[in-house]
């Protein structure tokens, strides 16, 4: 047998080996679908405790209301000291939100009743993090 027919043989045994694993394991395989880990809709409603480092540093109290993926309350702040009124977005597990009169963007992650992330202020930012606390 030539070179080119002993490729294509072992080249037709690859296949084939492939497709009897992948059907045979459809059998329970196909059934199952991916876990994917959501945000239900009321979960950011209520209010959050948190704290920042980095250009500035303190806590915050935060107040949210939620209608499906849009975020509005208030968030009091201890440095730049006082309570602003804050909107954002969440997606999935992410989550946006901008402190009005402060200039601050915050962009993070929400994992049950924790969040965290990053945020952008002048002169400078840093990190963050919340615990839901009602």
């Amino acid at each position: 047998m030539d070179s080119s027919r002993r490729r294509v043989g072992v080249l037709t045994m690859a296949v084939s080996a492939v497709l009897v694993l992948t059907v045979g394991a459809g059998g329970t395989w196909a059934k199952h679908k991916p876990i994917v880990h959501r945000v239900s809709a009321s979960t950011l409603a209520g209010t959050w405790s948190g704290h920042y480092s980095g250009g500035y540093s303190g806590t915050f109290v935060l107040h949210w209301t939620q209608s499906g993926a849009k975020l509005t309350g208030t968030i009091k702040l201890s440095s730049p000291s006082g309570t602003f009124s804050v909107n954002g977005t969440v997606k999935g597990t992410a989550i946006k939100f901008g402190a009005v009169g402060v200039g601050a963007t915050y962009t993070g992650s929400v994992s049950g009743k924790t969040m965290s992330g990053t945020y952008q202020a002048s002169p400078a930012g840093g990190s963050w993090g919340a615990i839901k606390t009602s």
